[in-house]
């Protein structure tokens, strides 16, 4: 695992959640909506790593950005805000010129009309 301790793993489905927690009993899986998920008790680890769901932007799919129920692009921001890591790792998705997100940096993923603040 590259040398990294997992202090917390939060995942949505109880499914999964049961999954992880056999096959790896010492990661502290959460299983909670990360909307109601507090990033303050792990402030200053060194990696927040996670993957957003990608049909929001993807090009495959509808690109509603913002309006899509499924954008957790704002809740990554929040926990960034709220934990500090040392470093963060969010999966990317591609998206086309004629998109209405425009990224503009890792840390703001900014899309039109969407605010990080």
């Amino acid at each position: 695992l590259a040398g990294f301790t997992h202090v917390a793993l939060v995942e949505y489905e109880e499914d999964y959640c049961k999954v992880l927690k056999l096959n790896r009993p010492e990661w502290n899986v959460i299983c909670e909506d990360v909307h109601d998920f507090n990033g303050k008790p792990y402030r200053g680890v060194d990696l927040l790593a996670g993957g957003v769901p990608c049909p929001p932007f993807s090009i495959a799919g509808k690109q509603l950005g913002k309006d899509d129920e499924r954008d957790l692009f704002p809740e990554a921001i929040r926990l960034i805000k709220e934990i500090k890591p040392r470093a963060v790792m969010l999966e990317n998705v591609n998206m086309s010129k004629s998109s209405q997100c425009k990224p503009k940096s890792l840390t703001t993923c900014s899309c039109t009309n969407f605010k990080t603040s």
